[in-house]
């Protein structure tokens, strides 16, 4: 039998929602990597992000913004032009990143015959 779990195992001060990549979110991560080789226009960052909408973008890079991760520079010109590029701090994602793409690709195959085997199931039917 495991050990009762710690009522106070996660500290109140620092909530799971000041992090800045949640579990789940979709597209920080690969933000993260178009920023990697260096400053990007927003539009340019909408091509790799395929189905990704304007509002969804802007709304992510302004809480990466919010947190440090990106700076938004805006240009004086007709039509105006703003890019976005990588601070040092959004840099140090780029070492998180890679070792969940690298669990990825050692565990992937493994977590989809999972789903699909729990959502053959008779249970898993029950629950839709």
């Amino acid at each position: 039998m495991a050990e009762p779990l710690d009522p106070e195992m996660f500290d109140p001060v620092c909530p799971s929602s000041a992090m800045p990549i949640q579990i789940g979110d979709r597209w920080t991560a690969m933000v993260v990597l178009c920023l990697e080789g260096g400053r990007r226009r927003f539009s340019e960052l909408r091509g790799p992000l395929r189905g990704i909408t304007p509002k969804v973008l802007t709304q992510t890079l302004r809480a990466m913004e919010r947190d440090g991760l990106v700076t938004r520079t805006a240009y004086d010109e007709n039509p105006p032009r703003v890019e976005y590029e990588l601070t040092d701090l959004g840099r140090t994602l780029l070492t998180l990143i890679a070792a969940a793409r690298a669990w990825s690709a050692d565990h992937l195959p493994a977590l989809l015959e999972a789903r699909r085997a729990h959502d053959s199931s008779p249970r898993s039917s029950l629950l839709r």
